[in-house]
């Protein structure tokens, strides 16, 4: 085995950020996305460096690979997942949510677009993060996938067209953002419908991810109606719901995924992460990611952050 020198480790934690970055976008999960980076890491230990001429594309083939044999493992293993599955989300702040200078790399890591990613192909999901949030030419991309240029140009084309089919979000800055959480849990917590129905589009959904750990319906919500009256029983006051999460959540208006979200928190442990997709219509979706699993991380970075104090106690 060639020996790895401390130069040759430090490449590759240059590099680091950004193959992580790149993990996640393809795999939705920032664990996952850890370990495809070190096994990553590894092959580059066990190659003989000073033969690779470009190191940078080099790390960027073997991890991409690492993820799509990844990822369609992954589709047999969410075919047995406990309800729906939603992907891991990352708060404001977080180095793994990678590039953010354009709105497209802004949007190839919303919560989402990351949820409309899961409707792709491996191939299509790779080409499309590559492109779209890392810029890089169809001829690079074909290098790293084995496959023609022209096909990559195919392949981008229509894994956009497939999410630009999904409903388009509103970009909207963190004052507008935070003004919209606020008017959201006012609404949520008067005890009436009608309040949060005004607020929502007419096909509103609402996604609950439990991961089989923490109760959470399996079929979404859907329309305005049916949406807001679940929103009003979730924030409704209940003995058995602080017992669930262990005492009363502290919320705050917050930003995941580079999108406005509500996140709960209890004794500094993350318990809920709501996403809310905004349109010109009103609040489209909110995927709520309750599965303690995938919260460890915004656990972790929640306790690094500076917060103001909750809006309020839940629960």
């Amino acid at each position: 085995m060639p020996l790895t020198t401390a130069h040759d480790v430090d490449r590759f934690e240059a590099s680091r950020p950004r193959l992580e970055a790149i993990a996640y976008r393809l795999l939705g999960s920032a664990g996952d996305a850890e370990d495809a980076v070190q096994d990553t890491f590894l092959r580059w230990q066990a190659a003989d460096v000073d033969r690779i001429e470009v190191p940078e594309a080099w790390l960027t083939k073997v991890l991409t690979n690492l993820c799509l044999n990844q990822l369609t493992s992954a589709r047999a293993r969410r075919e047995t997942y406990v309800g729906q599955w939603l992907p891991e989300p990352l708060l404001a702040g977080d180095p793994m949510l990678g590039p953010a200078d354009t709105a497209e790399q802004r949007e190839s890591v919303s919560y989402a677009v990351l949820t409309l990613m899961e409707r792709l192909s491996p191939n299509e999901r790779a080409v499309y993060v590559l492109r779209e949030a890392f810029d890089y030419p169809h001829r690079e991309i074909a290098d790293i996938l084995d496959i023609t240029e022209a096909a990559s140009q195919q392949i981008f084309h229509r894994a956009k067209k497939h999410i630009a089919d999904g409903k388009a979000r509103a970009e909207v800055d963190e004052a507008t953002a935070r003004r919209i959480i606020e008017e959201f849990l006012a609404a949520a917590t008067s005890g009436q419908i009608e309040p949060l129905v005004r607020l929502l589009t007419d096909d509103a959904i609402s996604i609950g991810d439990g991961g089989g750990k923490v109760p959470a319906r399996a079929k979404a919500f859907e329309g305005a109606v049916a949406v807001a009256k679940f929103l009003r029983g979730l924030f409704k006051p209940g003995e058995a719901k602080r017992a669930m999460v262990g005492g009363a959540p502290e919320v705050y208006a917050w930003t995941a995924n580079g999108g406005p979200a509500v996140v709960a928190v209890v004794n500094g442990r993350v318990v809920g992460v709501m996403c809310l997709e905004i349109t010109a219509e009103g609040i489209a979706a909110f995927r709520n990611q309750v599965n303690p699993d995938k919260l460890e991380r915004a656990t972790a970075h929640w306790a690094a952050a500076d917060h103001e104090e909750p809006l309020f106690n839940a629960f």
